[in-house]
C-alpha cells in the first residue's frame, strides 16, 4: 500500500510501466495485494462494509471530555518550579489580586490540539471544535474577585506599569503533521521568545509551553520562574490549570530528552555527549493542596501543642491569610 494522495494517477501508471518493464516482479504486487485483502477479510469488512454508528453519539461526550482532562492532568511535566529551591511558584494561589495571562498559545483551541485534528494539518482559533482553552480555564478557577487581563503579546512597559501578583504565559508551535513540521531550528512560534522576555523579567512568571516535543528554550529559562511542558492538550485546557492552581499534583515526566540546543542533536540517553537541558525521565513532582492539608492534619494528630501556642498561631493566621472566625470553627475563604 502506498499513500500518494495527490499524484495517484500518474503513480498507478508508473507502477503499471515498471511491471510491464520486469522492474518491479508481479509477484511482489500479489504478495502486497493478498496481505491487504487478508486483514480486510479479517475485519469483515467485506460483509459489513459501513462503520456501526451506534455509539456515534458517545463521541465528545462528557466521560469522554473528563477522561482527556484527566490525561492531561498526567501528562504535564514540570520542569522548573522556582529559580531556587525555597522559592517555588507552583501551586499558584487562586485568590490574587490581579495576575496576567499572556502568549500567542493562551487562547486557542486549534493551537492547543496540533495536527492531525479536524484537519490535516491543523488550525488556529476556536471557531471548528468545542473545547476549554487555557485562557478560560485559568478564568474559571480562579477567585472571582480576582481581575485576570489577557494581552496575547504585552510590552515590557505595560508589564512594569501593571501592579500584578504574577503572570502565566502559554506560548510554543504552531500546529503541524508530517514533513510539514520539520525545522532544523526547533525554535518557538513568534512572538513567543519576546514575550517570555517582556513578561517574565519583570513579574514573576510560570511559562506553558504547548508543543509536539522540545523547543529552544534554554536562552531564556533564567528569566523563568516555572516551566512546564504541556505538549498538546487538545480540547480540555482544564486539565491544565488542574494542576497550576494545586487541585492535583505534577506527576508527569519527560518521554524524551529535553535538549539545549539544536546543536547537540541527534542526543540521546547513554550517549558519550549526552548533556541535556533536562534528561530524558525527568520531572518535578507537586503534592495537590488538598493532599498537603490532609496529610498535614493526619501528621499533627497525636501532637497536642501548648494553648498559647494555639492562641497566638491562630491571631498570625487570621490577621495574614483570610481566615474569618465562626462560632466553633476557622474557615479558609479561598
Amino acid at each position: 500500500m502506498v499513500m500518494v494522495p495527490f499524484n495517484f494517477t500518474e503513480f498507478i501508471d508508473d507502477l503499471i510501466y515498471l511491471v510491464k518493464k520486469k522492474v518491479i516482479p508481479m509477484d511482489r504486487i500479489d504478495d502486497a495485494v493478498e496481505r491487504i485483502l487478508s486483514v480486510k477479510f479479517t475485519m469483515g469488512l467485506f460483509e459489513n462494509p459501513l462503520a456501526d454508528l451506534s455509539l456515534v453519539n458517545e463521541l465528545g461526550s462528557q466521560a469522554h471530555r473528563e477522561l482527556a482532562r484527566e490525561a492531561v492532568r498526567k501528562s504535564l511535566v514540570m520542569l522548573k518550579n522556582g529559580k531556587n529551591e525555597t522559592d517555588h511558584l507552583l501551586p499558584l494561589p487562586k485568590k490574587p489580586k490581579k495576575i496576567l495571562v499572556a502568549g500567542s498559545h493562551a487562547d486557542n483551541l486549534g493551537y492547543q490540539c496540533g495536527g492531525w485534528t479536524i484537519t490535516w494539518q491543523g488550525f488556529s482559533g476556536n471557531n471548528y471544535t468545542r473545547g476549554t482553552t487555557i485562557l478560560s480555564a485559568i478564568k474559571s478557577t480562579v477567585d472571582l474577585s480576582t481581575e485576570v487581563v489577557y494581552q496575547e503579546n504585552p510590552d515590557k512597559d505595560f508589564v512594569k506599569s501593571t501592579d500584578f501578583d504574577y503572570a502565566i504565559v502559554v506560548v510554543g508551535e504552531h500546529p503541524y503533521a508530517e514533513s510539514a513540521g520539520d525545522s532544523m531550528t526547533l525554535a518557538m512560534a513568534d512572538p513567543g521568545p519576546t514575550t517570555i522576555i517582556n513578561v517574565c523579567e519583570v513579574v514573576k512568571c510560570v511559562v506553558i509551553v504547548i508543543s509536539g516535543r522540545p523547543l529552544v528554550i534554554e536562552p531564556y529559562i533564567s528569566s523563568i520562574d516555572a516551566l512546564v511542558a504541556a505538549w498538546l492538550p487538545g480540547t480540555e485546557g482544564q486539565g491544565v490549570a488542574d494542576v497550576l492552581f494545586g487541585d492535583y499534583g505534577f506527576s508527569g515526566k519527560l518521554p524524551r530528552t529535553w535538549f539545549k540546543s539544536v546543536d547537540q542533536l541527534p542526543m540521546n540517553f547513554g550517549d558519550s555527549h549526552y548533556d541535556p537541558l533536562f534528561p530524558f525521565d525527568f520531572g518535578l513532582k507537586t503534592e495537590s493542596v488538598p493532599g498537603l492539608v490532609a496529610r498535614a492534619t493526619s501528621d499533627g494528630a497525636d501532637w497536642r501543642p501548648h494553648p498559647l501556642m494555639v492562641t497566638a498561631c491562630l491571631a498570625f493566621g487570621l490577621y495574614f491569610t483570610g481566615y474569618r472566625w465562626r462560632a466553633s470553627e476557622v474557615e479558609l475563604i479561598w
